[in-house]
């Protein structure tokens, strides 16, 4: 009978569950008419892997103390129900149908599109040079500029260097939010936030790509600067050197080698990156891809693409290979 109840109660909870997931996530079909067609499976899924784990929620108003399902069997039974539900709200938001994916309309336009990927106009060589020369710059002066700017306030921004007092504190506090807040938002945004302020062209698309490396570089170094073993720091502070003189003779040289990498690693990445803010006006071979792009030109968006896979393959070789050697 126990078990009966517990059921029930399970059938039930799932029920309500499913229910508000589905009117929380999809509000526009909280009268669908197929909507039992995903609550009633997904109650009966809770049911099921609630009695399988012998994790029934019922279980806990049914039954006596001992009899009870352990906490860590309820959560572990509640974490797989809310995985499943997501998966199954996921499917549905994003559309996926692998019967218009493999339909024959479908295949017939992805031939025709990478029919004139693979055979590239190369007459557009000359300007898509030039653009990508814009390109590799665009990524090196972002990086130039920003890191400079990033290693100063990476001291700012760690833990074990930020101790003096409560000044101190707020000071790292804020820039580690603040940090947080510029690195949260893509170069892209930055980008057409530029393209605004200084107008369309490399110049917008390098600013973008400053602001965000001098984000992502500051998190890196900072915690780079936490991670350094404090027996130089104790060994200098104890020789009555100055809190500057610890950072420069004790924390300094344990970072260079990772700071080298990170900068170099990250200059690969904006060259990607410098790509993709092309699109929003940030100059460079990635304006050059919108348009030919909007003109449906696809052999000459062909021959960017290659272009670009080539010089990205190449920095990546480089960069992997000046990372390997500075270990």
């Amino acid at each position: 009978m126990k078990s009966l109840f517990a059921f029930v109660l399970d059938a039930l909870l799932g029920t309500a569950v499913s229910a508000m997931v589905l009117m929380i996530i999809l509000p526009e079909l909280s009268g669908w008419t197929p909507a039992p067609l995903i609550i009633v499976p997904a109650a009966l899924m809770w049911v099921a892997i609630g009695l399988w784990r012998k994790a029934s929620i019922g279980l806990l108003f049914v039954s006596d103390k001992n009899e009870r399902p352990l906490p860590n069997a309820v959560r572990a039974h509640m974490g797989w129900i809310a995985f499943c539900t997501s998966i199954v709200a996921g499917w549905i938001v994003t559309d996926i149908s692998p019967i218009e994916f493999f339909s024959s309309e479908g295949l017939k336009g992805a031939g025709r599109i990478f029919g004139a990927l693979f055979t590239p106009e190369f007459d557009v060589i000359g300007p898509a040079l030039d653009a990508m020369v814009v390109t590799v710059f665009t990524a090196l002066m972002a990086t130039i500029v920003a890191v400079p700017i990033s290693f100063l306030l990476s001291f700012a921004a760690a833990r074990n260097v930020m101790t003096g007092g409560t000044h101190e504190r707020v000071i790292y506090v804020l820039l580690r939010a603040v940090l947080n807040i510029m690195r949260s938002m893509e170069p892209i945004i930055w980008a057409i936030i530029f393209s605004v302020w200084v107008g369309i062209g490399p110049f917008a698309g390098m600013l973008a790509l400053v602001v965000h490396t001098i984000a992502s570089l500051t998190k890196q170094y900072s915690e780079q600067i936490e991670d350094v073993n404090h027996g130089p720091i104790e060994a200098v502070s104890a020789t009555g050197a100055k809190r500057l003189q610890v950072l420069w003779f004790a924390i300094v040289p344990q970072c260079v080698i990772p700071f080298l990498s990170f900068t170099i690693y990250r200059w690969d990445i904006n060259v990607r990156m410098a790509t993709i803010i092309g699109f929003v006006g940030g100059g460079g071979i990635g304006t050059l891809l919108t348009q030919y792009q909007g003109l449906a030109k696809y052999n000459e968006v062909g021959t960017l693409v290659i272009l670009i896979t080539l010089v990205v393959w190449i920095l990546d070789v480089a960069s992997a290979r000046v990372r390997e050697a500075l270990r």
